[in-house]
């Protein structure tokens, strides 16, 4: 169990008072084990003994099942709620006077009331930063669309004579899309000064997807498909898209997280490899694979790029959060996927690059894409 150095220091004080005490041997600090951790019911955090000999753990000391006269435990309770113990063993030689019991119902009182307040903290720490989490995903996720909306505007600017009567609404689309930028960029800001993380959060928060039976693995994807296109054709890039659709496309979507995955692998591919190079999406029987073919990651950061924040060497110039292959993984691992990193897709599908990127979604063959597992 974690707890706050705050509550340690504290607990540590009282501690030192309690051995002043005449004939006090042992104290020991236990604090009640979560419901659902395999173990003895309580931990011991804290303790101090006379002759310097360590107390076992709970569940190793069955003398702690026995009565004993010199031995006395002072419940920690907050709230109607039993937190842990406090025992104290006393040099059998000498008798407990109702002032030294007294004494220590004062101390466990203290304790208990400590220790109380710092669960509620690190509750409540934990939440803000899976607040902090969530936000900075959906800001992530906002920017796709967004970017998607520029590339779009870019394109048909380019395509406008230059007396053309709707050069002016497609620049102030431009206008709004840079002013929703900055808006975003006030949220993300928002999100970086991130509390401690003290327990691992829970499924990631994305917006709902289409109600069941509204969509296809295909309608879902060939949006994507259709901005991947129209980014490439801005940057004067190349673009391959799928050139073989299995049968799964046609399946219907319990939700959009696929489509999750392949935006930000798209938007990292796109963001990250270097001008000119491919970039494309292969649909597999069994999964499907955004590569490019642009230099491999180097070895020492193919796990470190899928950390939250992390950012390969090649990327530390640009602009980016580190959360696109992160979101990409979690939501995979979340339905029973797994995304990896191959630096040869030719290995994946014939016609790919020899060396590159690779960045492979696979379920089992059995399991349907567009449900959850």
């Amino acid at each position: 169990m974690q707890l706050t150095d705050r509550f340690f220091d504290f607990t540590d004080q009282q501690l030192a008072d309690l051995t002043a005490e005449e004939g006090i041997q042992h104290l020991g600090l236990y604090v009640s084990a979560p419901p659902n951790q395999q173990g003895p019911p309580l931990l011991l955090i804290r303790q101090w003994s006379a002759n310097k000999r360590s107390l076992p753990p709970a569940d190793a000391d069955p003398n702690l099942r026995l009565p004993h006269q010199s031995r006395r435990w002072y419940p920690l309770q907050d709230a109607g709620l039993i937190l842990g113990a406090l025992r104290a063993d006393l040099d059998p030689r000498r008798s407990w006077t109702l002032t030294l019991d007294q004494r220590m119902r004062r101390s466990a009182a203290a304790i208990s009331h400590a220790l109380g307040r710092d669960l509620e903290c690190l509750q409540l720490r934990q939440e803000l930063s899976q607040q902090n989490d969530q936000l900075r995903t959906l800001v992530h996720q906002l920017r796709n669309p967004l970017a998607a909306l520029r590339t779009y505007a870019q394109l048909l600017l380019r395509r406008l004579e230059p007396d053309s009567s709707h050069r002016a609404l497609v620049e102030g689309m431009l206008s709004e899309q840079r002013q929703l930028g900055q808006y975003i960029d006030v949220l993300e800001g928002l999100g970086q000064q991130r509390l401690p993380q003290q327990e691992p959060l829970g499924p990631t928060l994305l917006p709902p997807g289409p109600a069941e039976g509204e969509a296809t693995m295909q309608t879902l994807l060939m949006p994507l498909v259709e901005r991947a296109e129209a980014t490439a054709s801005l940057q004067g890039r190349p673009w391959q898209g799928p050139q073989q659709w299995p049968q799964w496309i046609d399946q219907p979507s319990q939700d959009g997280t696929i489509a999750e995955i392949v935006a930000n692998l798209l938007e990292n591919a796109f963001r990250y490899s270097p001008a000119g190079c491919i970039v494309g999406l292969c649909l597999l029987p069994d999964g499907l694979c955004v590569w490019d073919n642009g230099p491999p990651i180097p070895l020492e950061e193919r796990d470190l790029i899928f950390e939250r924040g992390a950012r390969g060497s090649t990327g530390q110039d640009r602009a980016g959060t580190g959360l696109g292959l992160a979101l990409a993984r979690s939501l995979a691992e979340q339905q029973g996927r797994n995304l990896r990193l191959c630096v040869e897709p030719s290995t994946i599908a014939p016609g790919l690059p020899a060396q590159g990127n690779a960045f492979v979604l696979s379920w089992p063959a059995e399991a349907t894409p567009g449900q959850t597992t």
